[in-house]
């Protein structure tokens, strides 16, 4: 006896629920990002110092790390599909020229408040709320 088509609609259907769920908007998408390092370029239009190195990392699923131009943070962060949010951030605290902690204090707000990412080849656009334009990085680790 052959198996007739509502059967096989029947038997496919959890099949192809169990798909789609895989496909679903708003599923975590931390993937792409894991093991990535990135350079800061452009902090929201209005550059950043020469030769002050600002980072992020994202060294595993939901962790973030870097340099914020002098001292070194860590902490949390979720993605859903482009939308971000960063958790509470921790680092150290070494004292620093007054322009590199003005960039630092610049940067650790702007990323406190990021909202989306685009990530367009070795380019991350992080959109941030409170800024016109997003912070630009350069990926320097795969």
């Amino acid at each position: 006896m052959s198996p007739t088509p509502s059967r096989l609609a029947w038997l496919a259907a959890p099949a192809l629920m169990a798909l789609s769920a895989c496909a679903m908007p708003g599923a975590p998408a931390t993937a792409p990002l894991v093991g990535s390092e990135w350079r800061l370029e452009d902090l929201g239009g209005r550059g950043v110092l020469d030769k002050v190195t600002a980072t992020l990392a994202f060294p595993e699923a939901g962790r973030v790390a870097g340099n914020s131009s002098c001292n070194r943070f860590f902490g949390s962060y979720t993605l859903m599909q482009d939308k971000v949010a960063l958790g509470q951030l921790g680092g150290t605290r070494m004292a620093c020229p007054e322009a590199v902690s003005e960039q630092e204090t610049r940067y650790l707000d702007a990323l406190q408040k990021a909202h989306r990412l685009e990530v367009q080849g070795k380019t991350m656009l992080m959109h941030v709320q409170g800024l016109e334009k997003p912070l630009r990085f350069t990926r320097t680790k795969p």
